[in-house]
């Protein structure tokens, strides 16, 4: 079993585990570090100095004997982050888990550059909740609704509804209207995402992405012109599906950064948000098989307001609103 570190989380951040080699090439964990970690050693020594290095008793010194085959716990430093000023909503919250409601802008999960500013950690630190862990995902610039399991113990249970197809899930996303298309048709096509690429492709091939496509209303906006709300059941869960599924139709969803052509938009540029939302999610209780389904409170905003939506907030909204 995995030792339990003595450092508490920070940020409901976990800390760093690093695990010393079997070995008897060092007199001092002091020594391993300066050898093993990028950083000079007179930062590492400060980095001692302040109580970083932990084991499973407490805080190291810098002459702490190494332990071969051991343990070391710290935090990392954490990059600079653009603030995403919108609150995370908790839509449901029982025993085994929490569903937030997610603005857009904000990671599900640290990655890359988005370390505090993602609803995990955010849920973590405001809810005093260490073991919160996802049981799937959205994407940053995608709002709504996410499932988070509460309990370490619980989350087998509630991922494997996800990889069973148990868990039923519509989206709303707004787009150009086009009257041509029909009111509701299913897309399939094979989707490819290749690593080191940020977007996906359609490729020639034997489906893996259907998506469920219904128009639920449409109108002519005087500052967007004929525009269109759409419901999507996702049968699948490939990378971006939806948002390709639609720009295949040639009406991509208003304010994609990725389709039907990449943008460069700068994190801490919160203007015309994608609009697209996790807009229910309904499960069985893997216990007892009773259905629960929880609907998001968010609204689009290029349908409500197609002025804000395109102007984009004046100044940083209040963390609460569920704006944008």
């Amino acid at each position: 079993m995995r030792p339990p570190a003595s450092l508490p989380p920070r940020f409901g951040l976990d800390p760093a585990r690093m695990r010393m080699p079997v070995s008897d090439q060092w007199s001092t964990i002091r020594d391993h570090l300066v050898g093993r970690v990028p950083l000079p050693a007179a930062e590492i020594d400060a980095m001692f100095a302040d109580g970083r290095f932990h084991d499973a008793d407490g805080p190291l010194g810098a002459d702490a004997p190494y332990v071969s085959g051991g343990s070391v716990w710290f935090h990392r430093d954490l990059p600079d982050e653009a603030p995403v000023p919108f609150a995370v909503e908790v839509a449901h919250r029982d025993d085994d888990v929490l569903v937030a409601d997610k603005p857009h802008f904000l990671a599900t999960i640290p990655r890359g550059r988005h370390i505090r500013q993602t609803a995990l950690v955010r849920l973590r630190d405001e809810h005093r909740l260490p073991e919160l862990s996802p049981a799937h995902r959205l994407d940053r610039v995608t709002a709504g609704l996410v499932l988070f399991v509460v309990r370490r113990e619980r989350r087998g249970a509630y991922q494997n509804l996800f990889r069973d197809r148990r868990v039923d899930k519509t989206y709303t996303a707004i787009t150009r209207y086009d009257p041509t298309l029909p009111t509701t048709t299913v897309v399939r096509s094979r989707i490819v995402k290749e690593r080191g690429i940020v977007t996906a492709a359609e490729v020639p091939g034997e489906p893996n992405a259907t998506t469920g496509i219904e128009l639920l209303d449409h109108r002519d906006d005087g500052l967007l012109g004929p525009i269109a709300r759409y419901r999507l059941t996702p049968h699948t869960g490939r990378t971006h599906q939806l948002r390709l599924h639609l720009a295949s139709l040639g009406i991509p969803i208003l304010g994609d950064p990725f389709y039907p052509q990449l943008r460069d938009v700068p994190l801490d540029d919160f203007r015309t948000p994608l609009q697209l939302l996790a807009a229910t999610l309904a499960w069985p209780d893997p216990d007892s098989g009773e259905r629960r389904v929880v609907h998001s409170r968010r609204t689009l905003r290029a349908w409500d307001d197609p002025a804000g939506w395109l102007a984009g907030p004046a100044a940083a909204p209040e963390v609460g609103t569920l704006s944008p």
